[in-house]
């Protein structure tokens, strides 16, 4: 069901723009009157006409933003819904490099009174002028600085433009008091990088964990949408969307960048290999989902957005060939990789989905009527030779934007920075000499797995990270014949988010990644004969009449498991089990794993220093600076079976806390309670036990106690108390 749009106009903007801090002069479209609704806009194709539903009486609104892909297309879309209706809209156009004014865009402004207006987000003065005498009632907030590659050379304009100029605008809806909704429009980048085995998106109470300039500014800029909504009673609500694509798109972007690229003949440049993973929306059904949260969403709350189904950049780009009767194999060529490129998104849409809202556009219909678009207005965006270069650098003074496009003649004649494609991410490599190990890491964008890459590189070990899921064979037969790999690291797995309850409601997804996914990985890495080092748990066993607490007796690699308090341990219990069957396993139970980075939310001190309330049980831990480092010795000495990874002995939460009050924080408090107390709150049981690490320290006598450890490793080197 669609629902009237128009109870109150709303002036709406590009998503993804850029904002200049200047003011620009002020356009004012004129008055007409709308008499074809499902008109087919000059400036956007449309599928079909659309049941109009009946209209209400609508109020001014307003928008600060620039002209673009989401706002023209939304703009349009919301008009051609009004039948003989009187509106007035302010459309605010803050105009950068990739704005653009072109009154054609609305050919049908019949009915309505349109105002356009350029000036500054930040113009505390304007934005309260406009507020008040036009009298608005509704906002969307799209203006942003959106591109991440800009935002590493010119991080502070990002601040200024998405962080103060949002601040500039809360506060107005403040003062002014006659804000009845305001829709903040945020992006999926906000959450971080996606586990590549993930099989359920970033949900909307998920933990925000930018990874660039950009998204640390739009995290920024909402959490002051939120403050402004828990302190003013400002009636926010904020979205989150993945990648958006359409007609009038700047051609920084993928797809009408390789759509003109394709049209001009030229090749089509891929950032690495490719194997980066996007959600692709087309604008209409962005547009559709805006006006359903416009409507149907509850003030306070986030809505994601997105689509579940995920492409590759190469697997776009090959589409593109074949829309223009292209050679995938001629046109695209790779070339160096950006300075930080996220493997992937992957959101959590049902919230929104739940309100009614569904895509609609197929991936092959929307981008058949974006090509159309660019071959009907090829000059629309004038000179864009340097947005179409493989890596524009493009810097933005506080006066304006000032283009710097490198090697624009170069890039014309042929002769640009590509790579080999036989080998897009290899490194130049002088010496002529194999080296004696190579690594295939999965788990990316995991704690465990990241940390590998960084020891590897540390180490001088040559590595590469698994681009297929555990459950996909294909994927992960063609990892092993492109990277050729020595040995195989597993550090991937669905330990659920934020914890281990997650996983019971989440059976399915949580077997197909821990139990099918890691069976799949080890019988490949058999079929190639190679050693798969998997990084399992420990929390598979529990204090028991046999390994009584406090009495120095723990669990022995041959033991069974007897801990299946919840479902997580029961597929890690399980596929342990199965994985006895294959003689090129090394597996490692890891406990409760602790790092000298104390900022990070896995690391269990960071987690337990920010309860309210620990239990107090001795436990044995895996000190991740020690063991790490071993894991990648067990590998080159060929170990193999079962290994308990964990520091020799048991220290007690308490213990933990009170050398995290000695070294960190004199001031440090807390409060325990009893494991029943705790079994009120939480959802699955938590395992609790000793490990006999015997084995592990005959093999490698250097290793620490782990409260010798827990010292040398995390709290000496982090020290904030000076040493009595």
């Amino acid at each position: 069901m669609r629902l009237n749009l128009y109870k109150r106009a709303v002036l709406y903007a590009l998503i993804a723009t850029f904002i200049v801090l200047t003011i620009n002069s002020g356009c004012l479209f004129g008055q007409a009157r709308v008499t074809n609704f499902g008109v087919t806009t000059q400036g956007f194709p449309r599928r079909s006409n659309r049941q109009l539903p009946p209209g209400g009486n609508p109020s001014p609104a307003a928008d600060p933003n620039n002209h673009g892909i989401v706002s023209n297309f939304f703009f349009s879309y919301c008009l051609i819904r009004v039948v003989d209706k009187w509106i007035s809209i302010w459309k605010s156009n803050i105009l950068s490099y990739n704005g653009s004014i072109h009154s054609e865009e609305y050919p049908h402004y019949r009915g309505c009174w349109i105002h356009c207006v350029s000036w500054d987000i930040a113009s505390a003065d304007l934005v309260n002028y406009l507020l008040i005498t036009e009298n608005i009632d509704t906002i969307m907030h799209f203006a942003a600085q959106t591109h991440v590659d800009n935002s590493f050379g010119n991080s502070f304009e990002f601040t200024k433009n998405n962080i103060y100029g949002t601040h500039v605008l809360l506060e107005a809806c403040k003062v002014t008091g006659q804000i009845k909704r305001f829709i903040h429009v945020s992006t999926d980048e906000v959450y971080g990088e996606t586990d590549e085995d993930a099989v359920v998106g970033n949900h909307e109470a998920s933990q925000l964990l930018p990874t660039n300039p950009y998204s640390a500014t739009k995290a920024g800029a909402e959490m002051l949408v939120m403050a402004y909504g828990r302190s003013y009673g400002l009636p926010v609500i904020t979205t989150r969307g993945n990648n958006v694509y359409g007609p009038n798109q700047f051609p920084e972007k993928l797809i009408p960048k390789f759509i003109l690229l394709a049209m001009r003949g030229k090749p089509l440049p891929i950032h690495g290999d490719g194997c980066n993973v996007r959600s692709y929306l087309y604008c209409e059904d962005v547009a559709e989902a805006f006006e359903v949260i416009l409507h149907q969403g509850e003030v306070g709350h986030v809505y994601n957005i997105g689509t579940k189904k995920e492409r590759r950049v190469i697997d776009v780009a090959k589409d593109i060939c074949n829309l223009f009767n292209m050679d995938p194999d001629k046109s695209i060529q790779f070339v160096e990789n950006r300075p930080f490129n996220d493997q992937r998104y992957f959101l959590d849409d049902q919230k929104l989905k739940n309100l009614g809202w569904s895509e609609r556009t197929s991936w092959e219909e929307g981008l058949k009527m974006t090509m159309e678009w660019y071959i009907n207005k090829p000059d629309w965006w004038g000179d864009v030779s340097g947005a179409l270069l493989p890596h524009p650098r493009m810097l933005m003074m506080p006066c304006g934007i000032e283009r710097h496009f490198d090697d624009v003649e170069k890039y014309d004649s042929g002769k640009s920075e590509f790579t080999d494609k036989s080998n897009p991410a290899s490194k130049s490599n002088n010496s002529p000499q194999k080296p004696p190990y190579k690594f295939l890491i999965y788990g990316r964008t995991g704690w465990i797995g990241g940390l590998l890459g960084k020891l590897c590189e540390k180490q001088g070990i040559p590595y590469e990270y698994g681009k297929g899921r555990l459950e996909d064979r294909s994927k992960l037969l063609a990892d092993i014949l492109t990277v050729k790999p020595t040995h195989v690291f597993n550090a991937a797995g669905v330990t659920g988010r934020p914890n281990v309850d997650w996983c019971e409601s989440h059976k399915p997804e949580t077997i197909r990644t821990n139990v099918a996914g890691t069976l799949n990985l080890a019988d490949v890495c058999r079929e190639h004969s190679l050693l798969m080092m998997n990084f399992a748990t420990g929390c598979i066993f529990e204090y028991d009449a046999a390994h009584p607490e406090g009495s120095g007796i723990g669990f022995k690699e041959e033991d069974k498991p007897n801990f299946a308090g919840s479902f997580y341990s029961k597929t890690k219990a399980m596929v342990e089990e199965l994985l006895k069957e294959y003689d090129n396993v090394c597996t490692l139970r890891v406990r409760m794993p602790i790092s000298s980075d104390l900022s990070n939310p896995r690391n269990f001190i960071t987690k337990i220093s920010r309860y309210d309330k620990v239990v107090n049980i001795p436990n044995s831990m895996t000190i991740l600076d020690e063991l790490l480092p071993i894991s990648i010795e067990m590998a080159k000495r060929n170990l193999r079976g079962i290994w308990n990874f964990t520091n020799p002995g048991v220290v007690s939460h308490n213990e933990i806390l009170e050398m995290y009050k000695k070294y960190i924080d004199p001031g440090f408090k807390w409060s325990n309670f009893t494991i029943e107390e705790q079994a009120k709150v939480i959802v699955a049981a938590r395992s609790n036990n000793e490990m006999d690490a015997s084995k592990l320290k005959n093999e490698f006598p250097e290793l620490l106690p782990i409260k010798e450890s827990l010292i040398k490793y995390v709290f000496e080197p982090n020290r904030k108390s000076p040493a009595a």
